[in-house]
């Protein structure tokens, strides 16, 4: 049961708090941002529209989120459980299998976007 309440500042102070810890300790969050910096950059240098920019923009933001999520899901279950239990395995496995899950679907997305701008520029 939460008991103290914080004020919006205190809030938003805590949320790029979280962020900044997601990146520092986790190698797969520092490689989603360095992707996601140079997916945008390319989607500049391709002069995509800005619904192809939102639509790239919006899936970033979901596979950081995801691993938002799985980081989060790791560090509770092992606060909970130093031994090797069958439960925090399968849940642990699950969390990262949504990651993959939204990470490949992004790669699909992106291709369906940047394909055809990369051909107009062969051509």
């Amino acid at each position: 049961m939460i008991t103290q309440k914080h004020s919006l500042l205190q809030s938003f102070k805590f949320a790029i708090e979280g962020i900044k810890i997601a990146t520092k300790y986790n190698r797969n969050m520092r490689i989603h941002f360095i992707i996601a910096v140079v997916v945008i950059l390319s989607c500049f240098v391709l002069k995509m529209s800005y619904i192809e920019i939102a639509v790239i923009s919006m899936i970033i933001l979901l596979v950081i989120s995801a691993e938002m999520i799985n980081t989060a899901i790791e560090e509770v279950i092992d606060l909970v459980t130093k031994e090797y239990r069958e439960e925090a395995k399968f849940a642990k496995d699950v969390s990262a299998g949504m990651v993959l899950i939204v990470a490949l679907g992004s790669i699909a997305i992106g291709l369906f976007i940047f394909v055809p701008h990369l051909l107009n520029l062969i051509k």
